[in-house]
């Protein structure tokens, strides 16, 4: 039996998803005739109270789409210093748009109101880049699956509308906080000018994100997605696993936020763990003391097959997920209760 923690992307759709998907009725979604396709995003775009929304293969192009529309060359974002949209979308803000990042010390990887103020350049000062955009990821990635309060959310909204700064939401993970925080969507919606939610992870899909926002925004994101060699013609077996998880996944997600505490919890209370950062939703962060190498702990889990992630560092992390049972959950605490 393989466990394999390393991240949430590692699901398999189940044999009910497949199925769903076999059944589903296609089209060409570049003519925008699928309607399993039409029906995703218009199912997202309601949800968050958007007027419109278009499938993505992933949740970077999805990302780098709405800094290409809210952005233009020789601009800058303001973005934490560990966002994914910095980090891990292979330098694709300046490679795709043109854009630089102004990096904010945030806590967890959440910035708050007065970071982004700091951050923003005067707009008469030429010499510096001209500050166009705010974007934040929710939940955190590298910041242990923290999630945002709205109140915060809000108060950089109005940042934004006070300085004319575009607001996008990175919502990978949205569905974790919606569940932790028993948020209603469509509050992200009155808050941000665009959003990307995924269903590759959390939710089991095997591929897809969706970008929502305003009509005539999606419709521009339309031109840049072909641009960026975006277009799927029959996408609607792959659009089709994202409604199914829509309608059968979201709630589960406590299922992985519970285990991932209770490890937390056991992982706090072991001599050879250093540091245990809080659990709020399916990601957990941990180091090891020093004497204790992050390799060598890794290796000592994989001769028992479980499988975890190191984030550099001395960081090493654990993502719960649906193909992660109770039975597995049961072997993995008893398994690092006894490892050293």
């Amino acid at each position: 039996m393989e466990i394999n923690l390393v991240s949430d992307t590692v699901t398999k759709p189940s044999v009910e998803m497949l199925q769903f998907m076999f059944n589903s009725k296609v089209g060409d979604d570049v003519y925008k005739q699928d309607p399993t396709v039409n029906a995703l995003e218009a199912r997202v775009a309601e949800m968050f109270g958007f007027e419109a929304a278009l499938f993505f293969p992933s949740g970077t192009m999805a990302n780098q789409t709405a800094i290409k529309l809210h952005t233009q060359p020789g601009e800058q974002l303001i973005a934490d210093k560990w966002a994914h949209i910095y980090n891990y979308e292979g330098g694709g803000v300046s490679f795709n748009s043109g854009v630089s990042c102004a990096l904010v010390d945030g806590h967890r990887g959440m910035i708050n109101s007065d970071l982004v103020l700091d951050a923003i350049n005067n707009p008469e000062f030429y010499h510096s880049p001209l500050t166009s955009l705010v974007s934040v990821e929710n939940t955190t990635n590298k910041g242990g699956g923290a999630c945002y309060d709205l109140d915060e959310l809000r108060r950089i909204q109005a940042v934004c509308k006070n300085h004319n700064l575009k607001f996008h939401l990175d919502g990978a993970r949205i569905w974790n906080a919606l569940v932790a925080k028993n948020d209603n969507p469509a509050a992200y919606g009155q808050i941000f000018d665009t959003i990307s939610v995924c269903f590759s992870k959390g939710l089991g899909a095997p591929v897809g994100s969706v970008l929502a926002g305003s009509k005539e925004m999606m419709h521009r994101a339309l031109r840049i997605r072909k641009i960026f060699g975006g277009g799927m013609r029959q996408a609607g077996y792959l659009a089709a696993a994202g409604l199914y998880a829509l309608d059968h996944n979201i709630k589960r997600l406590e299922e992985d936020h519970r285990r991932a505490k209770e490890l937390g919890a056991l992982l706090q209370n072991l001599p050879w763990v250093q540091q245990v950062e809080p659990v709020e939703t399916n990601i957990l962060i941990f180091t090891v003391q020093p004497q204790i190498s992050e390799n060598t702990l890794m290796e000592k889990l994989k001769l028992r097959n479980i499988y975890i992630s190191s984030m550099g560092h001395g960081k090493l992390r654990i993502v719960t997920h649906l193909d992660y049972r109770e039975v597995m959950h049961t072997y993995v605490m008893e398994t690092l209760e006894k490892l050293f």
